[in-house]
């Protein structure tokens, strides 16, 4: 199945060209479940074969990236809050509740935005709250680019240097995704840790 799964994609991407990567990481990053560790390693192979450019096949699944994430940031923003804020009591969601959702992207937002897009499941999903409290578009922007682009630089290296051996770019993809957890956590605990320090100076 997986092989016929990357197999395919092969095919779709090497027909489609660098509109098939954007569509297919457009959809991957809104709603629709196509894994972007199937989508780039097979970019990265062909980039390899000298029948894609690399740096293009990134900045296309990158730009591919943003667009599915805007679509649930505005479907959220635009759709969703006022549904929440109308029937959202009959289900324990109230505005107050909405309210510290708010504060929470507007303190930190930009550095759960940018973990959040290379980790699985959680960067199909980060969108949504961003889009519930209203974060500020350039921030959003910036974050989720910086995010989607080095996730996707992993995985079309990673292509690029296994080739088309389906069962080392599931091995090697894992491996970066437990990386990149690794790195977040890290990353976390060097955020709390300054903005405790930060809180701290402000009480003395």
């Amino acid at each position: 199945m997986l092989h016929e799964a990357i197999n395919w994609l092969l095919i779709t991407i090497g027909a489609l060209g660098y509109p098939g990567i954007f569509l297919l990481m457009a959809m991957e990053s809104s709603v629709i479940p196509i894994p972007s560790e199937l989508v780039m390693p097979p970019a990265g192979y062909l980039s390899q074969q000298g029948e894609m450019n690399m740096l293009a096949a990134i900045l296309c699944g990158t730009a591919g990236g943003l667009l599915g994430s805007y679509i649930n940031y505005f479907a959220a923003h635009y759709l969703g809050k006022p549904l929440l804020l109308k029937y959202g009591k009959h289900v324990w969601i109230t505005e107050e509740k909405l309210a510290k959702v708010e504060s929470f992207f507007h303190k930190h937002g930009e550095i759960s935005i940018f973990i959040a897009r290379l980790l699985p499941v959680i960067r199909h999903l980060i969108s949504l709250p961003a889009g519930l409290a209203g974060m500020h578009h350039w921030k959003f922007t910036l974050y989720t680019l910086l995010g989607a682009g080095i996730w996707c630089s992993i995985l079309t290296f990673i292509g690029y240097f296994i080739g088309q051996n389906q069962d080392l770019i599931m091995r090697y993809s894992h491996h970066a995704v437990l990386g990149v957890i690794i790195f977040s956590a890290l990353l976390i605990a060097v955020y709390v840790r300054h903005h405790k320090r930060k809180a701290a100076r402000q009480a003395s």
